[in-house]
């Protein structure tokens, strides 16, 4: 199943939404040696560098799969550029990770429930941005989900991929009023800042990056930043299976207490 990631640049001004642009290359590079096809639908540009907020779709067999263990806050410690003084800075952003619903699977989108609008795309791009309105926001009314897409070569081509974005989102909703788990579409709501974060990268004094929730730690920081994040994504599985049978035996056990 293919992926929709969303990166969000969390405290830490310019250095965060530095930080927020290295996390996007990085998925981008991890996706690109793995085969799978890459778009960003949707960015938003920091004042002096990076991003505040991106989305890109990620498609191809298991791209979720791998992926859905990335959700949660990242934080980078290390000297910024950005920084006259060279002083070390620790910055924030935040990964959220949903499935792209397969076509067979029908979310019904009543026209009246939807406003669309147009306008003029943003940033770094072709000839026709900022010329012309190609850029689309599909705001579903009844619950109040926004998407935009800036990035297609047409008005058309935005508002289509919009759409898509849109019932995968809906798509996710209803099946978590199913679940009744609140926060199984982005994962538990927690701020982008100190002491929520999954992963930390070290780049000063010492380079290292730690996975908070599995241990696991890997040296090659500028490789881990290249991509190659395959060593993080199999520790995290195996955590979550581990997880996942050590609460199905606590229930086996409470339940076999209650029916002594």
């Amino acid at each position: 199943m293919s992926a929709i990631l969303s990166i969000h640049a969390g405290t830490g001004g310019t250095d965060a939404q530095d930080w927020a642009y290295m996390l996007l290359r990085m998925y981008i590079r991890w996706a690109e040696k793995k085969g799978y096809k890459t778009r960003l639908v949707d960015s938003l540009p920091g004042e002096e560098a990076g991003i505040k907020s991106a989305v890109v779709l990620i498609e191809g067999p298991w791209a979720y799969g791998y992926l859905k263990g990335e959700k949660g806050v990242h934080r980078l410690i290390r000297i910024s550029p950005f920084d006259a003084n060279a002083r070390r800075h620790t910055s924030f952003a935040s990964v959220t990770v949903i499935p792209e619903i397969e076509e067979d699977i029908e979310v019904e989108i009543k026209p009246e429930d939807l406003k669309i609008e147009t306008m003029r795309a943003s940033g770094h791009g072709g000839q026709h941005v900022n010329k012309t309105e190609s850029a689309v926001r599909i705001t579903h009314i009844p619950t109040g989900i926004v998407v935009t897409c800036q990035n297609e070569r047409s008005q058309y081509l935005n508002k289509m991929t919009a759409l898509k974005i849109l019932k995968s989102r809906l798509y996710q909703l209803e099946k978590q009023k199913l679940e009744k788990k609140k926060e199984s579409l982005i994962g538990e709501k927690k701020e982008i800042t100190w002491g929520n974060q999954i992963r930390t990268y070290t780049l000063h004094p010492y380079k290292v990056v730690k996975d908070h929730r599995t241990q696991y730690e890997n040296y090659k920081v500028d490789e881990v930043l290249d991509g190659e994040i395959d060593d993080f994504i199999r520790e995290y599985l195996l955590w979550e299976a581990g997880q996942k049978n050590k609460k199905e035996s606590q229930d086996a056990e409470v339940q076999s207490t209650v029916n002594a």
